[in-house]
């Protein structure tokens, strides 16, 4: 914690959490993933209480309270299946409406996917329901995933099933 002085209010409502984070969240910025349809992460950390609401009415329970107990997603859980209970449960104003989509976020896969040293796995695919992942006949290797970008929708159910952890999602390039 630094050695600001906070006054009453604001050291009540939680302020001096912002301070606990890690030394790579205050250099690097925030890397994880906000609820569905949250708003800007600056705007989201100033209007969320960390009430933990969202986070019990996850129905796959993928939400956790994060840094500084701020509700991010943890896709090792499972996937988000865009239930819209967190946005429902939530009494603060952090939410976009749920007619918006409801992140930018898309699949990425590392280098480290089982298909670049020829061996054979399709699980990525195997949960993947809006068909995102298909799979590129080569010859002389295995099938290598790619990603339809504007079928993929974030879900983050192909991060879980990945044996190597070579998902992520991410912000498409702009």
């Amino acid at each position: 914690m630094t050695d600001e002085n906070l006054p009453r209010r604001r050291f009540l409502r939680g302020e001096f959490l912002r301070t606990l984070q890690s030394e790579r969240t205050a250099l690097q910025g925030f890397q994880g993933v906000r609820p569905p349809w949250a708003k800007a992460n600056q705007t989201f950390i100033d209007a969320c209480t960390r009430c933990g609401d969202c986070v019990a009415a996850c129905e796959t329970h993928i939400l956790i309270q994060g840094e500084g107990g701020f509700p991010e997603i943890d896709f090792q859980r499972g996937e988000c299946t865009f239930c819209e209970k967190c946005v429902s449960a939530c009494s603060a104003s952090v939410f976009r409406p749920t007619n918006e989509m409801p992140w930018q976020h898309k699949a990425d896969i590392g280098e480290n996917c089982l298909t670049r040293q020829n061996v054979a796995c399709r699980s990525c695919q195997d949960c993947c329901e809006s068909r995102a992942i298909r799979f590129t006949l080569a010859l002389g290797r295995v099938a290598a995933p790619t990603i339809d970008e504007s079928a993929c929708n974030g879900c983050g159910a192909c991060i879980r099933s990945c044996p190597v952890a070579a998902i992520k999602l991410s912000y498409p390039e702009e």
